[in-house]
């Protein structure tokens, strides 16, 4: 079998394709518990990296839960870097009034916290009934900012990651599983 382009690149896996798609289903397990008497349920995706998370938890909740929704934001604080300016900027926003509804965000990571916690106050200024989080992955060391998160897959180590919709310089979201990227590789990218 010929190697993918991409697995030189990687140091180490983290969290396995597997991994990934047993914690997906116990998270929309979690949400559907939580959120069962509710007449919908709003997701927001927060763009690009939360696309291949929102897609499989999004079936997983929708064989089980509440009616859904789906709407996009893209809001950012990193640019082309691989650490958090701290400056959020919306790239596009919502097409909707969530006025009254109940709003779950869904994100591949939570870093330093500083976007999060930004889009939350966003999010509730525009009245939703109720904001809450759900994230694949969560960097507790790098946090600066500590939004609550109230459904988290995986804590993992303060290193930059890719794949699973995670990126360096747009590539390597397309990789089915989380790994530490060489720093020689995003060096050379």
């Amino acid at each position: 079998m010929q190697a993918r382009w991409y697995e030189a690149d990687i140091e180490r896996v983290i969290v396995t394709e597997e991994q990934i798609r047993e914690k997906t289903a116990d998270l929309a397990k979690q949400v559907a518990a939580d959120y069962g008497s509710v007449n919908e349920l709003l997701l927001v995706c927060i763009l690009k990296g939360a696309v291949m998370f929102m897609a499989d938890f999004t079936r997983e909740l929708g064989r089980i839960g509440p009616p859904l929704e789906l709407e996009f934001m893209s809001a950012a604080s990193y640019g082309q870097g691989t650490t958090s300016s701290g400056v959020v900027r919306v790239r596009a926003d919502l097409d909707r009034s969530i006025a009254g509804r109940h709003v779950l965000v869904v994100e591949d990571i939570i870093d330093s916290g500083l976007t999060l916690s930004w889009l939350l106050k966003y999010l509730a200024s525009r009245g939703a009934a109720s904001v809450e989080v759900v994230t694949l992955l969560r960097k507790p060391e790098a946090m600066r900012s500590a939004p609550p998160l109230k459904y988290v897959g995986f804590d993992i180590p303060t290193e930059f990651v890719v794949g699973y919709g995670l990126d360096y310089n747009e590539r390597y979201r397309e990789l089915p599983y989380v790994g530490v990227l060489r720093p020689e590789a995003g060096a050379a990218s």
